[in-house]
């Protein structure tokens, strides 16, 4: 009888120590896909804070610096749908750089950043535009991918 009890032990310490290694590689891999999750938040912000950055300096093509230079990028806003980089650069030019418009100063706040999965986010919030002819804003939600030049904005869907 004696001689199951000092194997029972052995088998029972054998499997707190396999617990043990599992929890720490747990939490490890927690540790390391949450700082990885705010190293993309970080990026993400600074991607967001140039394209300010350009705006605010009449930097148009520094502004679309931020959007993929792809024929899927995708652009809404209000009734209008716009394919392609192209094609949200000229809308941008037409109605912030056209005969008598301007640029302003620009702001986003209220910032939302969420991860969809490791190279997606989200992100949701306001925008603000300071000209002399008034301050137009509104809403946006943006969908960021991570890809071989950084990360991009491949779909913008803006609300005034």
């Amino acid at each position: 009888m004696n001689e199951g009890r000092p194997r029972s032990w052995a088998r029972t310490l054998g499997m707190v120590a396999v617990l043990a290694v599992l929890l720490v590689g747990l939490n490890y891999a927690w540790q390391s896909w949450r700082r990885q999750q705010s190293d993309h938040r970080a990026a993400i912000q600074a991607l967001l804070d140039a394209q300010v950055k350009a705006w605010n300096a009449g930097d148009l093509e520094g502004f679309m610096d931020g959007y993929w230079q792809s024929p899927e990028l995708t652009f809404f806003s209000g009734p209008d749908i716009r394919h392609g980089w192209q094609e949200t650069m000229e809308r941008y030019r037409q109605r912030y750089q056209g005969e008598g418009k301007e640029m302003g100063q620009l702001t986003f706040s209220e910032i939302q950043i969420e991860q969809i999965d490791a190279t997606h986010v989200w992100v949701r919030g306001r925008w603000q535009l300071v000209t002399s002819k008034g301050t137009p804003g509104g809403l946006f939600t943006l969908i960021i991918r991570r890809l071989p030049e950084g990360w991009r904005i491949v779909h913008d869907h803006t609300s005034n």
